[in-house]
This record gives structure tokens, sequence and C-alpha cells, in this order.
């Protein structure tokens, strides 16, 4: 039987799953609890071969996650903020996913918010979404990666104005960036992330696992490395019954009907 979570929801529609951090109250901020179920959730999907795509949104209208839950940070020690950031990291759980995941973001995404959907392969945001690393204005900086995705997003240039000043953008100008992927209308946010997730969950699982794999090695590699890694992965790829009904499928000018094995 599926888990139940205290800070989230989990909901399976065919073969995409949507969780829903679920503390509106608190705009979805993240707290310890929120990270610990949110990874939890994760390696339970991840061991559900039915799912083959994860979307994660917010719940209510206004946000997306509108950052940490800065309660927690009153009284906290060095060690122990450097020990909460090094556990259980949920960021860490969605950028090692071996499945593509989705961030659909409703409304503010700000902070740790913004860097979990950094830590996501694809980002489709509504028209009143926010982003941006405001963290410089409590006298922190970014503790969940958004120094270093930031910047493998948008640039380096791009991404020391965010974080220096703490600004905070529109989804267009998110977009013109390059940190989402696409700007939908509101109302439409839900059914435009649905139909993307359905046609990435049409393909080969394992080809999805593998090319997710040697696109996120290009960003952390050199060309040379990379170039032998994604050779490695092709090969891979042609030890699959995947593979021969894609072909099979092509040659006989019809829809394939990928098992993932």
């Amino acid at each position: 039987m599926p888990q139940t979570y205290e800070t989230l929801l989990v909901e399976r529609r065919e073969r995409v799953a949507i969780i829903t951090i679920n503390r509106p109250d608190k705009r979805n901020a993240l707290n310890i609890k929120t990270r610990e179920e949110g990874a939890a959730a994760l390696e339970e999907l991840r061991a559900d071969d039915s799912v083959r795509v994860v979307v994660i949104t917010g719940a209510g209208d206004k946000a997306f996650i509108a950052g940490a839950d800065i309660a927690e940070f009153a009284g906290r020690t060095a060690v122990t903020q450097r020990d909460v950031m090094t556990g259980q990291s949920l960021f860490t759980a969605i950028d090692s996913f071996p499945k593509p995941v989705i961030a659909m973001v409703n409304g503010y995404c700000l902070g740790g918010g913004c860097e979990l959907a950094m830590a996501c392969d694809l980002r489709i945001a509504s028209e009143r979404a926010s982003f941006g690393q405001p963290e410089i204005n409590l006298g922190i900086i970014p503790g969940g990666g958004g120094t270093q995705r930031l910047t493998h997003l948008v640039g380096e240039g791009k991404a020391m104005e965010l974080i220096l000043t703490g600004e905070i953008i529109n989804a267009q100008a998110a977009h013109a960036i390059g940190l989402v992927n696409m700007v939908v209308l509101h109302e439409e946010l839900e059914a435009k992330t649905m139909e993307l997730a359905n046609r990435i969950a049409e393909k080969s699982p394992i080809a999805l696992r593998l090319a997710k794999e040697a696109v996120k090695t290009a960003a952390r590699s050199s060309l040379d490395e990379g170039l032998r890694r994604e050779i490695d992965l092709f090969a891979l790829c042609f030890s699959s019954e995947d593979k021969d009904e894609g072909v099979k499928a092509f040659l006989e000018k019809r829809k394939p009907e990928f098992k993932g094995q």
C-alpha cells in the first residue's frame, strides 16, 4: 500500500505520479519533516515500475514553495545546520532520481523552493509564478544547490546578479534567462504539465533513464568524458527489449508499446 504523509500528498494518474507539498498555510515552506517525507516519497516512487514520470507542485494557488521554514533557523548553530543540509537531502533525492521529474510551478518559487525546482529536470511555470534566491536578505546564502544549479542553468553573470541582489523575477523573465522551460496561463498549468508528462511517459523507461544520465553527465564533466559516457549508454540501449520494439514499430509504421524491459 502507498504510504501516507503529514506534509505532502502523493497521487498516481496512470503512468504519472504527482507529489504536492501540502503546507498552504506556510506557503508550502520546506521544513525538516517535508524534506524527509519528500525523500521518502521519491524512494517509494523509484520502486514503482508503473510510474514513469513524477510531477512536483505546491498546494493552493499562491505558492509552489516559498522557501525554507525560516522559523527553524532561529538559534540553530553552524554545526547543526551543516548536519541538516548534509543529511538526507530532498534536493539530492530529486537530482539523482532515475525517472524524469517536472516542477509544476504554480506561484512563489523562492529560496529553497527555487532550489528544489532547479533540481528537477523540467520546470513549467504559471504566468503568476515568481522566482528568486533572496537568502542574501537574511544574511545567508543559498545552501540547497542554488549557487551551483542556478549558475549551470543561467550562466555565472545572471546567477551572480540574482543571488547578490536577492531580486525576485516573474515567470516571463525566468523563461527569458533559461530558468524555466515554459510559461503557461495559470488556469492551464496543470493541463499543460500533465500533457507534457504523459507525452514523456509514453517513451521507453529505459531510454528515459539513460538519456537523463547522459544529459546530466554533460553538465558535470568534460566534453570528452561526456561523449565516452554517451556511447556507453547508447550501446546499453541495444540490450533492451524496448529498443527492439521501437525499431520494429518504426519499420511497421505503428506506435511502439514500451514495457521498460
